[in-house]
């Protein structure tokens, strides 16, 4: 049960460094190509191209929301709480990720990408929730 656990927080790490990677090179490939010029970006990274700034934005957003998730999952092994209900959302979350990187880095409309961020947002919560009760109400003292 602990390996279904951490299999989804290994390949989110995977896809976080796959994003930045590309990410990196998007940035070498402007700037060798005058999309981008050096002395502009430096004072503002709003004059990346388009695509660059999507891959940014998306490497990023790996370090925000999923901190929280990793933060429980610490937890949860930690203690050794892991069960069916934290392993099916540890995976709903990484779905989530996946889906919410693909609209992302593909430029994809805003409110479509909002919906997706949602649910990993109440999936997150709910592992919070479950954690609270596991240790709260189901152990014993």
């Amino acid at each position: 049960m602990v390996k279904l656990f951490l299999l989804p927080l290994l390949l989110h790490v995977l896809m976080t460094l796959w994003v930045g990677m590309r990410s990196f090179r998007a940035r070498v490939k402007a700037l060798k190509n005058g999309s981008a010029k050096l002395d502009l970006i430096e004072a503002e990274s709003g004059e990346w191209p388009k695509r660059v700034r999507l891959l940014g934005n998306n490497f990023d957003s790996q370090f925000d929301s999923p901190m929280m998730w990793y933060a429980v999952s610490s937890i949860v092994l930690g203690m050794a709480l892991v069960d069916v209900v934290f392993v099916a959302m540890s995976w709903m979350f990484l779905l989530a990720r996946l889906g919410h990187s693909f609209v992302h880095i593909e430029g994809g409309n805003v409110p479509s990408r909002a919906r997706i961020f949602m649910f990993s947002f109440f999936v997150i919560v709910a592992m919070w929730l479950w954690l609270a009760v596991k240790v709260f109400v189901t152990s014993p003292a």
